[in-house]
């Protein structure tokens, strides 16, 4: 139900597209939004999805939405100051995902700045977070027990947890920053998912895409290269 419509001017928007959509949506028993329906030039920018979208110097960038990163670091503090007798690893457990699926998110586009900020954001809610617990340490006490260097990593949030098996191993809390930038390619204007002639291109793209998934994993990689993308008993592509 979001969507961008996009013109050669304001007055082309309001007076001839709009009146269209609407007439469009009211005939499906559907209305456009009074409150997140904007007409603005792409020089201002907008909120879409989570992205704020804007060119500057008639260049266009992408980048997470102001708002959306206050509520994502809203949500993470609410995690930190709702778990104050926790141990540092039940509390790494509960942010990782958070940190993870956020970062994906905004893999896409123009991210590396505010990744910063916001690992910086987390840093300070932690370090408040291990003071509290600790009122009567100094801070290097703080330090070397919750943000030990770990190989060439300084500062790392990490913590205890139990394996499946009853063994305890340490984990690290996610960075943000950590998660590379890899550009979106758009899909070809004139490709067709219905014609034949097409399916090596979208075979490609599905490939690609799977190769960059399963980095890092090296031998489930391997395996996937082995059998050339392909599911042995079913013969379909293997996708995420």
């Amino acid at each position: 139900d979001d969507f961008i419509i996009t013109g050669i001017s304001r007055e082309f928007l309001e007076n001839e597209v709009k009146p269209v959509v609407e007439q469009f949506l009211a005939e499906r028993g559907l209305e456009l939004s009074p409150e997140k329906t904007v007409v603005t030039h792409i020089n201002d920018g907008f909120d879409f999805l989570g992205q704020n979208i804007r060119k500057y110097n008639g260049k266009l960038i992408i980048k997470p939405a102001a708002k959306n990163v206050k509520a994502f670091l809203t949500k993470v503090r609410g995690v930190i100051n709702s778990n104050k007798q926790a141990t540092a690893g039940h509390l790494i457990l509960q942010l990782n995902p958070l940190i993870r699926g956020w970062a994906n998110y905004h893999h896409h586009v123009c991210s590396s700045d505010t990744f910063s900020k916001v690992d910086n954001a987390i840093f300070v809610a932690l370090w408040h977070w291990a003071k509290r617990r600790h009122s009567n340490k100094s801070g290097g006490w703080v330090k070397q027990k919750y943000f030990p260097a770990i190989g060439r990593r300084q500062w790392v949030f990490s913590g205890q947890v139990t394996g499946t098996a009853g063994e305890q191993r340490r984990i690290c809390l996610l960075k943000a920053t950590r998660t590379p930038i890899k550009r979106h390619i758009k899909i070809k204007a004139e490709a067709n998912p219905y014609d034949p002639a097409w399916e090596p291109y979208f075979e490609k793209r599905l490939a690609d895409k799977m190769s960059d998934t399963l980095k890092g994993q090296n031998q489930i990689w391997q395996m996937w290269q082995r059998q050339n993308g392909i599911c042995p008993i079913c013969q379909q592509a293997i996708t995420e």
